[in-house]
């Protein structure tokens, strides 16, 4: 039988078969379930590492082998990746970065020595995700392990442009999304956040540590009316490898409590997960959501 070959690695020669595991790091959200799941279906193994507390226990039947990380240690999730014959893994999923910042924090989170001599001595000066990522992406690389990602292996999950629901936005919600895309082009740019949350061409909120769903909530009480528009964009230089903006059911679930109706996302840079289901619900709370591949004329 001839294993099934699916290209992966972002402009990268080498393809993955069934032959050869894949590493998952996975962390909240439906990401990882998606991806493990249309590697079950290619025939590729998956030797994931998940993170108590984040990921989803559907993984363990999901994945060829499944360890959960209880503390935050680098070397347990290289160890388990070598032990699978891992050479490539990927990163799926949102990782709550507040955890970082909690009182007692190392002697909450355990961190084991590789991680301590990242933290202060190999990682960049910024805290910010794409200083900490790369950094941590360098350190796998030094122990062999190369990263992808894994939108090369689901790249259907990335939203095709169009007004996704029935409804359209309103004339007014286009022009709270053509101010709002720039400013969240920004705000990618700086590394701060990918979303914003607009009424009447003003900034309710902006994304940041706390992520979509918690901004999201604030914008619902500082605007009590509701009628507001959530604007979510790839940073210019998306690094595809992580942190790539992902909306679902989820968050039109925060948009529906918080008083939002219209969603605008980038089309072709955004993963959609469970799309049936995510128009669905929208159309049943009256949400318009609407891909652009540049901001609205």
């Amino acid at each position: 039988m001839v294993p099934a070959v699916v290209p992966f690695g972002a402009g990268a020669p080498a393809t993955f078969d069934a032959r050869e595991p894949v590493g998952l790091l996975a962390c909240g959200g439906r990401f990882p379930v998606a991806f493990a799941e249309k590697a079950r279906a290619c025939g590729i193994p998956v030797v994931c590492v998940g993170f108590v507390g984040m990921a989803d226990p559907a993984l363990k039947d999901l994945c060829t082998e499944f360890t959960w990380l209880k503390r935050l240690s680098l070397g347990g999730i290289m160890r388990a990746f070598h032990r699978g014959g891992v050479r490539r893994w990927t990163m799926a999923g949102k990782f709550e970065k507040r955890i970082i910042f909690q009182p007692w924090r190392w002697l909450r989170l355990v961190p084991d020595w590789r991680l301590l001599r990242f933290w202060f001595f190999r990682r960049r000066s910024a805290n910010n995700d794409d200083s900490l990522l790369l950094g941590l992406i360098e350190e796998f690389r030094r122990a062999r392990l190369e990263c992808v990602s894994a939108l090369d292996l689901v790249p259907e999950l990335l939203v095709r442009e169009g007004i996704l629901t029935k409804r359209k936005p309103t004339a007014a919600e286009l022009r709270d999304i053509r101010f709002g895309w720039h400013l969240a082009r920004e705000m990618g740019r700086l590394d701060v956040g990918q979303s914003v949350m607009v009424r009447e061409r003003a900034v309710l909120a902006v994304e940041a540590i706390e992520g979509t769903d918690r901004a999201i909530a604030r914008a619902g009480e500082l605007c009590p009316r509701g009628g507001f528009v959530v604007v979510k964009v790839a940073k210019p230089e998306q690094d595809k490898r992580f942190d790539v903006p992902t909306v679902g059911t989820r968050t039109i679930e925060s948009m529906r409590a918080a008083g939002a109706t219209a969603l605008a996302i980038e089309a072709g840079r955004t993963i959609l997960l469970d799309e049936a289901e995510t128009v669905a619900l929208a159309e049943r709370y009256g949400i318009a959501i609407a891909s652009y591949a540049a901001p609205p004329e």
